[in-house]
């Protein structure tokens, strides 16, 4: 069974191994983002979100005990926050290059719903034989979510 030191020292490893892994996918997709090629991204999201949620979890755990990696080296510990700090700054780029890509993706949605809606006839209550005109059945839905 590992004593105090050894699991502090254990699980400071694993959670700067995590966070330099977690960097280095965001460090990969900012690049996919700021190249306009969101779509290289969509095969790797969802371990990408599982590993965030368990950084996410192994962080809130750490703020809320902090004892636990007390008694690590100091050197594993200084690694970790080294780790953290270099996440920190490449997940702000990643969520400049995200936003990016949303506003980028919303435009283009709506410029292709204006396209759709230009191109309908106008609309007309009555047609020159009296008879109420046909419109166009097609119906084109735009959220802000797009």
């Amino acid at each position: 069974m590992s004593t105090g030191p050894e699991l502090a020292t254990a699980r400071v490893r694993q959670l700067t191994r995590l966070t330099e892994d977690l960097t280095d996918r965001l460090i990969n997709e900012t690049r996919a983002f700021e190249a306009r090629r969101p779509q290289d991204v969509a095969a790797s999201l969802a371990e990408t979100q599982e590993m965030a949620n368990v950084y996410r979890r192994e962080s809130a755990q750490l703020k809320a005990n902090p004892a636990l990696l007390a008694p690590a080296p100091t050197a594993d510990r200084m690694a970790l926050i080294a780790a953290t700090q270099a996440f920190e700054a490449v997940l702000a780029r990643h969520a400049r290059a995200v936003e990016a890509a949303r506003i980028v993706s919303e435009g283009l949605v709506k410029a292709i719903a204006q396209e759709v809606a230009a191109a309908r006839p106008p609309a007309s209550a009555y047609g020159a034989t009296g008879r109420a005109a046909s419109g166009d059945s097609r119906a084109v839905t735009l959220n802000r979510t797009a």
